[in-house]
């Protein structure tokens, strides 16, 4: 009953409601975004905390979110409705990540690598024109943080220091849009790491790319900065096909 849900709530510390709320967002948008609960589909919150365990307050919250994502909707006398794919905020950092955790994540990864192509070079030439010496710096520190990673084959290492390099230059295009999509793109570098789409020991050649990248950047060259961009994306894209089989 409600009364007894809101004193659950009141005696649960911070904390532990915080991860069961998380534990069944996470549930229910894999669920959603694989199929298993398909477009039409109904979720009955009086069955799904008895499902998780958990408080109906905490069901409610995670449906509010899943439906600010697009992923579902509420009906008076119907409940909790799975919602078409195109209505989905596919942008959204956790929606991708559970695409990528389900079925068909390599035609996900090829599609987001579309995307970049249509945006990182774009960034990366304005970078050129109103990069900072810190962002440069920045940049910089990342690419021989991946050199070194690389070499140990600290994946994870390697993974952090790519994300810092791209945040960085979609940071120094000084277009707030693109500075958005930061977490888009780290949220696909680490799809491909954790889903075994990386090669133990990352290329050398992605590298060098990214090394020409903060070159070019530094040095105000925008062709320069635009070209190897693309070329960065392209050499992800074609290594996950290789990976994948495709």
């Amino acid at each position: 009953m409600a009364a007894s849900d809101d004193g659950d709530d009141a005696a649960s510390p911070a904390a532990p409601s915080s991860d069961l709320h998380a534990g069944v967002l996470d549930a229910l948008g894999a669920e959603i975004v694989s199929g298993t609960a398909p477009e039409g589909s109904v979720l009955r919150i009086d069955r799904l905390d008895e499902r998780f365990g958990v408080s109906r307050s905490v069901v409610r919250e995670a449906v509010r979110v899943l439906s600010s994502m697009g992923l579902v909707e509420t009906r008076r006398r119907v409940g909790v409705l799975v919602r078409p794919r195109a209505g989905w905020n596919v942008f959204d950092p956790r929606v991708i990540r559970w695409r990528l955790d389900g079925p068909g994540r390599e035609e996900q990864l090829l599609s987001l690598g579309e995307l970049r192509r249509g945006f990182e070079p774009v960034a990366a030439g304005l970078a050129a024109q109103r990069a900072t010496g810190e962002q440069c710096a920045r940049m910089a520190a990342a690419v021989m943080a991946m050199q070194v990673q690389a070499k140990a084959q600290d994946l994870e290492a390697y993974l952090e220091a790519d994300q810092v390099f791209h945040a960085t230059m979609l940071e120094a295009s000084g277009n707030e849009m693109l500075a958005a999509l930061a977490s888009v793109v780290g949220e696909v570098l680490a799809g491909r790491t954790h889903h075994d789409l990386m090669p133990s020991r990352p290329n050398p050649e992605a590298i060098r790319l990214h090394s020409q990248v903060a070159q070019a950047i530094g040095a105000g060259d925008v062709a320069a900065a635009t070209a190897a961009m693309t070329a960065i994306i392209d050499e992800a894209s074609a290594a996950v096909r290789e990976a994948s089989g495709a």
